[in-house]
């Protein structure tokens, strides 16, 4: 314990050391326990201005202040701070912009009002909005650093400007004799000129004081008095004043310009405090109240009036308020308002800017606070002009009701379906000619009203429209506030009739039904007959009746007509009825010219139409130029177009793959590709020996033949060391090109191989036994080597596993033979 008392001792004696240090560097004697780090930027300062003052820098205080005792490296510490600019310390901007009245009375009267405006821009930026009283009524003002009332002191200075203590004038004389000095106005209110001598300013405006200088200098001047020289008095600095703030949110003694103005001084407090009253703000002069400042002036009406100037040494005193009452609802600026005493809820809607458009007007309701408990009341517009509201009022300001005072409403078969104002006394063919009449396809039987009653339910009332029209009194009812008359259209009650034409037509599809349709009608609209439209027209057409028929079979009741296939107008025009079906048949032969395309190592290649249903490919060839003597014999083959619907369909197989989508989509990418043509490989010396044989297939629309000419080599790829072409050596077998390529890699599957024949055709490699039969490889062919499929490695718990089955069913097996 008595350990920690005197670390506590050591610790304050540190500490009041430094500070003590802090205050006067020059003058104290042991400064051996000082602590640079332990000084805050407010005593750094104070060591500046001391220095200052003395006109003593830092390095000529050096030696000084080694010798009473401070450690070397502790003054290192010390120039370091010194040498820090101003925007570093923050801390010390709070002290140099607020201070109190006890120590910077002779500290203001060095500053200027540059460095006022300085440490005024540095409280706007420190402004915290206050969220907690935002709803008053001029709490926004101060609120925002924009607005912050700060005088302009690059305008002229204002001819009226009463000269005080640290003022400075500029005092020219120009022309045969010359003269220019900087006088500031002393504490004593004088100007000191060089060969004039002193003259008081101190109270004068400075116009009047620029006359008085003029005189002063004319007196020693001879070229003044004779208007050969020309004397100019200009204020080069202003001066800087102190003013004190009472019950703002920042209360305190502020320096500030001596241009500023109430405004500007209550920006720098923050405004009115919590309970700070806004429209009964004290200037205090000489201690009497100079000024009462009533800020909704400024609010209101923009009138600056209140925002005069200050002087030095004045007091702005805010009180607390008398009055405040609230305002919520449909109003067009809602808050918290101060009043005045004699002002009326008239005035308070000025405030509030007034009702806005949603606003219930007649009435407002309020909210009292009695000694005791609340109580509402309601004041009637005619009171808003004599109502005084309470203290702790809320005026509740609700919105307008969601209906219609003469609503009524029509639709239909009116030229103009709207909503319209009632009256009283309204008839249906009043507001149909309100309307601008009925449409041709009104119906006149009938009119419905759907009206509301009193206890808010509905009911219809039915109105013959055609006797409404006509005059007939006693149908043309008088209508109701809120009505809505619905005029039908007779195309409402008629069904929606179609009718369907296919076949030989350029658009074949449903379309509308009209009275008197024609089978010409229907056909134009279809865009005409095709070429391969024949005579015959089957028209279907649905059966109505009203009991059923037992005794007829039919489900529709067939038409066939015989039109002119070469018009579109045909001599008897059939009259359509509605869902008729028309069905235009195709001629029984329409053959257009289809062909072949033949390429490679024939005398014409090119394309060519199929000559007969029947066309074999030996016949085409022929046409062609037969083969050329570089042809290949084994390498004719028909690749023939796969349709469209069956490359789809590749989408849907399944390889059994499993979890491998994506070898099973590279698959089917590969497929879909490669199966854009079925390959048919054609033997050409069975077709050359029998053009009857079924070696000479029949060639489809489409088909390509291709003839591939004479190749010495033998192609392997796939899984091989290296992918090549081998010359042809006949008698040699399929391992010989293996081997010629370096062999098998380690992924290849040999017992896999296979060949692919200049023609298409392909033959793998056979197995029997543990007998392997390679397949025959000729010239032209390509030798094949595929990759071996991943095979998962069992793992020793699975061999455990499959080890104890054969261990259990072995014992079942012991055990059922004993």
């Amino acid at each position: 314990m008595r350990k920690l008392i005197t670390v506590i001792v050591l610790f304050v004696a540190l500490f009041q050391s430094s500070s003590l240090m802090a205050q006067d560097i020059l003058k104290g004697n042991d400064l051996s326990t000082v602590r640079v780090d332990y000084l805050s930027d407010g005593d750094i300062a104070k060591i500046k201005s001391q220095l200052q003052s003395n006109n003593v820098t830092i390095d000529q205080a050096e030696s000084m202040v080694l010798s009473k005792g401070m450690s070397a490296t502790e003054f290192a510490k010390l120039k370091k701070r010194l040498a820090l600019p101003e925007t570093a310390k923050a801390s010390t901007d709070k002290k140099l912009i607020k201070k109190t009245a006890k120590d910077s009375d002779s500290e203001d009267q060095e500053d200027d009002s540059e460095d006022a405006v300085r440490k005024q821009e540095k409280i706007e930026n420190k402004k915290i909005k206050d969220d907690s009283n935002s709803l008053v009524f001029g709490s926004e003002l101060f609120d925002n650093p924009t607005l912050n009332f700060q005088p302009n002191l690059k305008l002229a200075t204002p001819v009226n400007y009463v000269l005080g203590p640290g003022d400075e004038l500029q005092i020219s004389v120009n022309g045969v004799q010359e003269f220019s000095d900087n006088v500031p106005v002393s504490a004593e209110g004088n100007v000191n000129i060089q060969y004039v001598g002193q003259i008081s300013v101190s109270g004068m405006t400075i116009e009047a004081a620029t006359q008085k200088i003029k005189g002063a200098i004319s007196r020693v001047y001879s070229t003044v008095r004779s208007g050969q020289s020309m004397v100019t008095v200009s204020l080069s600095r202003i001066r800087t004043i102190k003013v004190t703030i009472i019950g703002s949110k920042q209360p305190g003694n502020y320096s500030i310009s001596s241009l500023g103005t109430v405004y500007n001084a209550l920006f720098l407090g923050g405004g009115p405090s919590k309970n700070g009253s806004y429209r009964n703000i004290e200037l205090i002069r000489n201690n009497k109240v100079f000024r009462n400042i009533d800020i909704y002036h400024f609010l209101v009406k923009g009138d600056q009036s209140d925002n005069v100037g200050l002087r030095d040494n004045d007091v702005i005193r805010i009180p607390a308020y008398t009055n405040r009452v609230t305002v919520e609802g449909e109003v067009k600026r809602p808050g918290i308002f101060e009043m005045k005493k004699g002002e009326h809820f008239s005035d308070l809607l000025n405030f509030a800017s007034g009702f806005n458009e949603f606003a219930y007007t007649a009435s407002v309701n309020v909210l009292q606070k009695t000694g005791k408990e609340l109580k509402v009341a309601d004041i009637h517009a005619a009171q808003y002009g004599s109502y005084l509201p309470l203290n702790g009022d809320v005026f509740r300001v609700t919105k307008i009701l969601n209906r219609f005072e003469n609503r009524i409403v029509i639709n239909g078969a009116v030229f103009r379906p709207d909503t319209y104002s009632f009256h009283q006394g309204m008839l249906v063919s009043e507001l149909i000619k309100q309307a601008e009449g009925l449409k041709e396809d009104a119906y006149l039987k009938r009119a419905r009203i759907i009206r509301l009653k009193e206890d808010l339910t509905t009911e219809i009332v039915n109105v013959d429209l055609g006797k409404a029209m006509s005059g007939d009194f006693n149908a043309d009812l008088a209508l109701k506030k809120e009505d809505v008359v619905t005029v039908y259209s007779i195309l409402d009650f008629k069904e929606e009739y179609k009718v369907t034409i296919d076949g030989e037509v350029k658009k074949p599809d449903v379309y509308d039904y009209q009275e008197n349709l024609t089978l010409n009608d229907l056909i134009v609209a279809a865009g005409g007959l095709t070429g391969s439209a024949s005579k015959r027209v089957e028209i279907a057409r649905m059966i109505k009746a009203e009991n059923i028929d037992d005794t007829n079979p039919n489900k529709v009741e067939l038409f066939n007509v015989e039109i002119s296939p070469e018009s579109n107008e045909q001599a008897i025009n059939f009259e359509l009825k509605p869902f008729d079906v028309v069905n235009i048949r195709r001629l029984a032969v329409v053959e257009k010219p289809e062909m072949v395309t033949v390429s490679g190592s024939v005398s014409y290649p090119g394309k060519y139409v199929l000559a007969n249903k029947k066309e074999k490919i030996y016949d085409v060839i022929q046409r062609a130029g037969g083969l050329t003597s570089l042809a290949s014999l084994n390498g004719v083959k028909v690749k023939r177009p796969i349709k469209k619907e069956q490359i789809e369909n590749l989408e849907n197989i399944n390889l059994n793959l499993g979890k491998k989508d994506s070898i099973q989509n590279k698959l089917k990418k590969k497929f879909k590709e490669d199966l854009k043509y079925a390959t048919i490989p054609v033997d050409w010396e069975k077709v050359a020996r029998n053009q009857n044989g079924s070696a000479n297939i029949t060639l489809q629309p489409g088909d390509e033949i291709e003839v591939s000419a004479f190749n010495e080599t033998v192609k392997v790829s796939g899984n091989v060391l290296l992918t090549s072409e081998i010359p042809y050596r006949s008698g040699r077998g399929f391992n010989h090109y293996i081997d010629a390529v370096g062999g098998i890699d380690g992924k290849g599957w040999r017992n896999k191989a296979y060949v692919i024949y200049p023609n298409g055709e392909a033959a793998v490699t056979k197995h029997f036994l543990f007998f392997r039969s390679s397949p025959k490889v000729e010239p032209g062919s390509q030798i094949i080597v595929p990759e071996k499929p991943e095979t998962k490695k069992m793992t020793t718990g699975e061999w455990v596993s499959i080890g104890s089955v054969i261990t259990s069913l072995a014992l079942l097996i012991v055990t059922a033979f004993k």
